[in-house]
């Protein structure tokens, strides 16, 4: 029986990270792909390798924290009560693509672990304060730092960024000898090679930062009941999210997977590159984190950042001197373009694409973060409270 009730427990953690590899594929290598940089099947290639990097390597600090810090009394994760967390995990992806809003699973895996938690009456406090105290820090660290870059280096970096592709394929395979070795086309140019460098190392950079903290969602209650060692479930995940990002994930990459990867390209690499870096980070720490969450506060922040680029700091605290200020800046620049210095630019030219922060889709995507996550832990608490079977 325990065997059996082992194996569902290890097919429903996979079927998580399954959804994982499937969801978050898009997002790291959307703008690899649309820029043909790199095919769907190298990105799929890329994602299964970096994502387990991340989860052998940092991602066994969240796993830890989830499956027996979280909770003073690791016993009450058995076989039966993992199966119903992951179960809700699981859930919670369904609701975020009923909803078209990719729902976060590190929030809703926490969420899911303290209903536990407090049925059993068993929930680690400081833990899960120092956790959600992150959950609010880390966004904000998120805006005021993309708002910065783009305020004063955004426009520097729109101008590196730029791929300018040639005719010709970027790479020729030479099979003179007995291996196959990768060489410039002729026509390849310096820039082409650096903005495809580029954006390809960044979708590495999510991929191996979602390792560092998705897969504690998939795994970290089977290790946490001692069922399953920590190596086995690093090994099951990143196979599972591998399988996701070769199948399910296709369909993501052809539509950029999120809102994050329709950005223009520099705003793209930005906002990938400084939420990725938070997500690494707070995993270090044993955080689990939203990548969804911090991204969204990212663009918000680079976008105001951007917009404000046509007034000097004195204006920008003097309001009744100032012109008005949008955030639907980053889509009216082209990759390449030459901006004026701060002060000069003329507040006409910024908002003149379609818009890029719209409130009320920002405004959904944050409840759903907080909703989601918050069902979770009802729905877990009221099922380990009350269902007779549990014990509690």
């Amino acid at each position: 029986m325990v065997e059996l009730l082992l194996a569902v427990g290890v097919v429903v953690a996979m079927f998580v990270a399954y959804n994982i590899g499937g969801s978050t594929t898009g997002p790291a290598f959307g703008p690899a792909v649309g820029a043909d940089a790199i095919s769907k099947t190298t990105a799929a290639a890329l994602m299964g390798a970096f994502f387990f990097a991340g989860a052998w390597t940092i991602g066994r600090n969240v796993v830890t924290k989830l499956g027996t810090e979280l909770v003073i009394d690791p016993g009450v994760f058995t076989l039966e009560t993992s199966i119903t967390v992951l179960f809700f995990i699981g859930m919670a992806l369904l609701v975020g693509n009923v909803f078209g809003v990719p729902a976060s699973t590190s929030m809703t895996a926490v969420g899911a672990i303290a209903g536990l938690g407090l049925a059993g009456d068993v929930l680690d406090l400081a833990v899960m304060g120092e956790i959600m105290t992150w959950w609010v820090v880390s966004p904000i660290i998120g805006f005021w730092v993309s708002l910065i870059i783009g305020r004063y280096f955004y426009a520097r970096l729109n101008r590196m960024v730029a791929i300018e592709r040639s005719e010709g394929p970027l790479l020729d395979w030479d099979r003179s000898g007995l291996v196959s070795v990768p060489r410039l086309h002729q026509t390849t140019n310096r820039r082409e090679l650096v903005g495809t460098i580029t954006v390809v190392a960044i979708g590495c950079l999510m991929a191996f930062s979602s390792g560092t903290s998705n897969i504690a969602n998939a795994v970290a209650p089977l290790v946490g009941s001692g069922e399953l060692a920590m190596n086995p479930a690093i090994i099951f995940g990143g196979v599972a999210v591998a399988v996701g990002a070769f199948t399910i994930a296709r369909r993501t990459l052809e539509t950029m997977g999120s809102d994050i990867t329709e950005l223009p390209l520099t705003a793209a690499i930005v906002v990938a590159s400084v939420s990725s870096a938070l997500v690494v980070f707070l995993s270090t720490l044993g955080i689990p984190a939203s990548f969804v969450v911090i991204a969204t506060m990212s663009i918000i922040g680079l976008g105001w950042g951007r917009a404000t680029r046509p007034i000097t700091v004195p204006e920008v605290v003097s309001p009744e001197e100032a012109p008005p200020v949008t955030v639907n800046a980053l889509a009216a620049d082209e990759e390449g373009e030459q901006l004026p210095p701060i002060g000069e630019e003329d507040p006409e030219d910024v908002p003149g694409a379609a818009s890029l922060f719209n409130p009320a889709t920002t405004a959904r995507v944050v409840l759903m973060q907080n909703v989601v996550p918050a069902v979770a832990t009802l729905g877990a608490y009221l099922t380990f409270r009350f269902v007779p079977v549990f014990g509690f």
